[in-house]
């Protein structure tokens, strides 16, 4: 087992080492000046948009677009917004917050790119559904010779589901549990498997029901809490900042039970917990957007972008916030314990049901949302008769880990998420000429209306 953590620990340094800092942050500025801004120009637009595409029926696809966003959301809202923020902090400092919200802000243009992509090259296959992502916009935007690239995409994505959307998943989950409630790892995984199981069975469209339903009311629950906390702690709001701030370009010093990290401590694990949240440039939400009942790849996409503003622009803020506020930071804490640490510093009587519970909802969401994309990923690898026992694959995986060691579940899930991204990354980049037509284009038509 050493020998395996030593080879993963090698391939992350390099895999999230320079070169794919530049890569997301890289390709993130590039779609947004390429897009001269709309991304952040057009979040009010967006919002209209996903509130008038709530109940779209009549259009080609499997469920309605706000449907969509909540599926994609479902898989982006789980540990990452809990654990994520706090480990990026716990090893970072304050400062690696700030990097989360610049990969936020400039992921929102590969987030929308993503889905504009993912429903101009969608397909229907063999069952009459539609379907699409990276793999889809690999093969049919860029043609025969890039294959091998939707391949590699497919296989990492299939590979990382069982990480990102599953095992890490249910390991935070056992472990928060066991930690505020002292139930067993086994019993939470056992319990986790029969749940997930009863929702997946039932295809994507009881999932997006499913998602529709539970998502905005687990989000709404979440920030209430934590604009709770932030109302009781508002006089040092304005120091918070600017400690995030300062710590984002000159590291910060060991203090407390905090070892100190340098800059570029925050930067790659501020942008490693912020993919690894709102998963944009990793090439799995337009999964999701594949599916919306729409014939408008750029109104899509702006739907899709929404999923990283809320996810950490929103979201992972509250928490990251929670966390500095309350001077959490520096215990020496990392992971789900930090966030409950810090809850349970502003809010003593019912921080730590919080974070056990919020946690537990959030990564049971995950767990069904990735599930979409890991189904997705290995039948287009096999074709559709891989669905039942990729369910069944995905099912029990679920308790498998709840056994493993929370540092190397991470370990794997942040190694895949960096493997899973970078044949994406190289195709939006490739068809981002065709992002920007498109979105050229529906302006056009909107100002000629």
């Amino acid at each position: 087992m050493q020998a395996l953590s030593d080879l993963v620990t090698l391939i992350n340094g390099v895999v999230w080492g320079p070169v794919m800092l530049i890569l997301i942050l890289g390709t993130g500025l590039y779609l947004t000046l390429g897009l001269k801004g709309m991304s952040l120009l057009s979040i009010p637009k967006a919002f209209r948009q996903l509130w008038q595409g709530a109940h779209k029926s009549r259009e080609e696809g499997e469920i309605t677009p706000f449907n969509a966003l909540m599926t994609s959301l479902s898989a982006t809202i789980g540990t990452g917004n809990i654990a994520g923020v706090a480990t990026a902090i716990a090893l970072g400092g304050p400062g690696a917050l700030f990097w989360m919200w610049l990969t936020a802000l400039i992921g929102m243009a590969t987030k929308y790119s993503e889905a504009v992509l993912a429903v101009h090259f969608r397909e229907v296959n063999e069952d009459g559904e539609h379907v699409g992502g990276p793999m889809y916009y690999i093969r049919n935007g860029l043609g025969e010779k890039w294959l091998w690239l939707a391949v590699l995409f497919s296989l990492f994505g299939t590979i990382a589901g069982f990480g990102i959307g599953n095992t890490v998943q249910s390991n935070s989950v056992a472990s928060a549990l066991k930690e505020v409630f002292a139930i067993e790892p086994w019993v939470t995984g056992l319990v986790l498997m029969l749940l997930v199981g009863a929702v997946i069975l039932g295809g994507i469209q009881r999932i997006a029901h499913f998602a529709g339903a539970i998502v905005p009311a687990m989000s709404l629950a979440y920030l209430g809490c934590g604009i709770i906390v932030l109302f009781l702690y508002a006089e040092q709001i304005p120091a918070a900042i600017s400690l995030i701030v300062e710590s984002a370009f000159t590291g910060h010093a060991a203090t407390g039970g905090f070892a100190g990290a340098a800059m570029i401590a925050a930067v790659r694990f501020g942008v490693a917990r912020g993919i690894f949240s709102n998963e944009a440039g990793l090439g799995s939400a337009p999964i999701a957007h594949a599916h919306a009942r729409t014939q408008s790849p750029t109104n899509q996409g702006l739907v899709a972008m929404l999923g990283t503003f809320i996810d950490t622009l929103v979201l992972c803020s509250v928490t990251g916030l929670t966390i500095v506020l309350t001077g959490s930071w520096s215990s020496g804490e990392s992971g789900a314990a930090l966030t409950t640490l810090a809850f349970q510093s502003a809010l003593p009587s019912a921080g730590h049901y919080i974070v056990s519970l919020s946690l537990a909802v959030f990564a049971f969401t995950t767990m069904i949302g990735w599930s979409v994309y890991g189904e997705r990923c290995i039948t287009y690898l096999f074709g559709t008769g891989m669905v039942l026992p990729f369910r069944i694959l995905w099912v029990i995986a679920i308790p498998l880990g709840t056994q493993f060691e929370l540092g190397f579940a991470w370990l794997l899930a942040d190694t895949f998420n960096a493997l899973m991204a970078i044949p994406n990354l190289i195709a939006l980049l490739l068809l981002s000429p065709v992002v920007f037509r498109l979105t050229r284009e529906a302006g056009s038509r909107q100002s000629t209306h």
